[in-house]
């Protein structure tokens, strides 16, 4: 199990051993993004990772959520050590599909060092990769291939909208200080088609993906907990990243922000104020650790009229270890009802809660 909560511990420890020479670069304002470029690897922040995920349907109605993410996590960068075989980065992937009909959740993860080709980023052939699993990108399309034991899919993603960059004045701050941010861009509708295998099963799909691109070195400080995030896709095409950072103390973090995306494309900060991401008493119970996760959400954005409820057809979508070294997390696809002033409109989306089994104890 690996997300995003995983590598901020992995990050963070990493980040106190390196603190003497600080070799990479923090996420500062003023940074100009430059497309492709900046969809591939940025081996000077300590910190990235590529985050694939979208609802699907197939012809007879079948649903399913996917994820499909890749991690690179600097651990050396000294170029004097960058032989086939020394580690100047650790590349891991995390593999979900929510058979949202078949009641059925399904994950997977592998890490592994560059070596002779076994995993890397490639900006020249278009292409991130982790063993078989992989993400191609060629212009305004993208190939997303992944085969594991029980279940596989091969999906052809095209973005309808140009990317989002998130934040303001180039970073999206998650706490006070310099560097305690990350550079954060998405393409927050893609049009998904493909096939999923499941056992001896296969469904031609169509949907709706998303996809989330970070760097960076620090981010979170220990006075901040987990948090929840939001990815939604409405049907009158306008899209809403958002998420809320939960403090040791119960409190939501002044750093919570979001992003909402109009039909044409323009985005617009959101800032704590202009948002709420509340909670509902329907609530999952874990039965690895006893976490329980609320799987009923109201969101409401006055300024742009939005209010919504946030639900889903699979409750039992926690990426869940063995090891009490690691934050067990909940992450899967959602469902979205609700009013735009005085439209009804409905959409579909994913939700990562971490932090709820045991706090994500990161920074200095």
């Amino acid at each position: 199990m690996r997300s995003r909560a995983i590598l901020w511990v992995l990050s963070a420890a990493l980040a106190s051993s390196l603190a003497a020479q600080s070799p990479y670069k923090e996420a500062l304002p003023g940074y100009r993004y430059e497309f492709p470029r900046d969809y591939f690897n940025h081996p000077e922040y300590q910190t990235e990772w590529w985050y694939y995920t979208g609802n699907l349907s197939a012809s007879d109605g079948h649903r399913f959520g996917f994820e499909l993410t890749f991690f690179r996590e600097g651990v050396n960068h000294d170029p004097q050590k960058a032989g086939t075989w020394d580690v100047q980065d650790l590349y891991l992937a995390h593999l979900a599909l929510s058979d949202l009909d078949g009641k059925a959740f399904y994950h997977a993860e592998r890490t592994n060092r560059a070596g002779p080709g076994i995993a890397g980023i490639d900006e020249e052939q278009g292409r991130i990769w982790n063993g078989n699993w992989s993400a191609t990108l060629h212009r305004d399309e993208q190939t997303l291939e992944s085969v594991e034991e029980r279940f596989a899919f091969t999906l052809k993603l095209e973005a309808e909208k140009p990317p989002v960059i998130h934040g303001q004045n180039g970073v999206s701050q998650k706490a006070e200080g310099a560097g305690r941010a990350s550079h954060y861009i998405s393409l927050t509708r893609l049009k998904a088609s493909g096939q999923i295998q499941v056992g001896q099963k296969s469904y031609a799909v169509i949907g709706l993906a998303w996809m989330d691109h970070e760097f960076f070195t620090h981010q979170l400080k220990k006075d901040q907990a987990g948090w929840d995030w939001f990815s939604v896709q409405l049907g009158d095409n306008t899209e809403l990243m958002l998420y809320r950072i939960r403090r040791t103390d119960g409190s939501v973090d002044p750093f919570s922000a979001g992003t909402y995306v109009d039909a044409n494309g323009h985005s617009v900060h959101l800032q704590r104020e202009d948002f709420s991401l509340m909670p509902g008493q329907e609530l999952w119970k874990s039965p690895v650790r006893g976490a329980a996760y609320p799987v009923r959400w109201e969101i409401s954005v006055p300024k742009i009229g939005i209010a919504l409820e946030a639900t889903t057809a699979l409750e039992a979508q926690e990426l869940a270890g063995h090891s009490e070294a690691v934050p067990n997390y909940w992450e899967g696809a959602i469902a979205l009802k609700g009013r735009r002033g005085m439209v009804d409109v409905t959409g579909v989306g994913y939700l990562e809660m971490t932090g709820y089994d045991k706090a994500v104890k990161l920074g200095k």
